[in-house]
């Protein structure tokens, strides 16, 4: 099954689940990317409890190309337990450069006030080549905050893209306050791995 026809069939799946939401009914997110590959800006919009969907402006830098991607993301599970909480994402895009050309990918997390980790899979067609992005991320949390205080992690992350040739390593900061998400890493190799977020 290509990655057409997956993204096709999240997209359509996605209004089927019944899943708590990325943002809230009504409520916006815009989301910022850059690494050595590529920078993006991400725009969603969540029209119910249940899906969101957005758009992606991205500057393509291993093939020196701009394009955009229309874009379906979904909570496709959480489970909240007393001390923890686990979340399953389902994403797909689809390109401006033509339906057969996209990404579908799976994230998945689970943390404590202490804990995280997580990893992801992501499959893209594009008009260069087809790959895939995995990563890995374990982390702590060096304080326990408050509700409204400010957020952090000390992470690590392990990550491989198949148009580069070994897995990679390296120290993460991730902050967040209230709205406002902030995740920042450097490996010499890639420089700077940055991600930007806030809801309104």
């Amino acid at each position: 099954m290509g990655t057409r026809t997956i993204g096709l069939f999240l997209c359509m799946f996605a209004l089927e689940l019944a899943a708590r939401p990325i943002s809230y009914s009504g409520g916006s997110t815009v989301m910022a990317f850059s690494n050595n590959m590529q920078d993006s800006v991400y725009y969603h919009y969540s029209p119910n409890h249940r899906l969101s969907l957005g758009v992606e402006a991205v500057n393509n830098k291993y093939t020196d190309q701009n394009y955009t991607y229309w874009r379906a993301t979904y909570l496709l599970n959480r489970k909240n337990s007393q001390h923890s909480q686990r979340n399953v994402y389902l994403e797909a895009g689809i390109s401006s450069q033509g339906s057969n050309q996209g990404f579908a990918s799976v994230h998945y997390d689970w943390e404590t006030r202490r804990w995280f980790s997580g990893f992801g899979v992501k499959r893209v067609s594009d008009h260069a080549t087809d790959y895939s992005e995995t990563f890995f991320k374990v982390g702590i949390a060096p304080y326990l905050g408050e509700y409204g205080d400010l957020h952090t992690w000390l992470l690590l992350k392990r990550k491989r893209d198949t148009r580069l040739e070994h897995w990679l390593t390296y120290p993460v900061l991730r902050f967040f306050k209230g709205n406002f998400f902030m995740e920042i890493g450097y490996k010499s190799e890639i420089e700077w791995d940055t991600h930007l977020m806030f809801r309104f």
